[in-house]
């Protein structure tokens, strides 16, 4: 069999072409583009600007608008049920982890500091404890005791 060696060749040359054409359209494109924009350049940036400023406009009217009815809606009665809930849950959350509030830790310190007070007078000798009761009562005992060792020693004295 005989084959076509021009077949081959030709597809490839056209492919080539075609690329080549391809890339030479793109070229072209490119340097349009680029001529377009030098010329049109500053035409276009201005009517960006003056649109951007409409835009402004519009957009500075349209959150006047909004924050005017937010100012005349009553908003308040619903936070304040928003935040009853969010107590509410954040408080059963911390029951459910076994953390006291603040009036259960105030009460612990309260009894605490009963406790503390109670063992503090349980703890006092007896005669201290009636002693404190009357003013100068440990003085008087001092004295007593005083003359008493006096009086022992003075007999040792004669004594000897």
């Amino acid at each position: 069999m005989a084959r076509r060696k021009g077949s081959r060749g030709t597809s490839r040359a056209s492919a080539d072409k075609t690329v080549r054409d391809s890339a030479q359209k793109i070229w072209l494109a490119g340097l349009g583009a680029f001529e377009r924009a030098r010329t049109e350049g500053p035409r276009m940036f201005d009517a960006l600007v003056e649109q951007g400023r409409t835009m402004g406009a519009r957009a500075a009217g349209a959150a006047d608008q909004a924050l005017k009815t937010m100012r005349g809606a009553d908003y308040a009665g619903r936070f304040d049920k928003l935040e009853k809930l969010f107590e509410e849950r954040v408080a059963t959350s911390l029951k459910r982890l076994g953390v006291l509030t603040t009036g259960q830790v105030e009460d612990l310190a309260r009894q605490v500091r009963e406790l503390n007070d109670r063992l503090q007078a349980y703890g006092k000798p007896p005669r201290a404890r009636k002693a404190a009761g009357k003013p100068g009562a440990r003085r008087a005992k001092r004295k007593a005791g005083a003359r008493k060792s006096m009086s022992r020693s003075r007999a040792k004295r004669s004594a000897a």
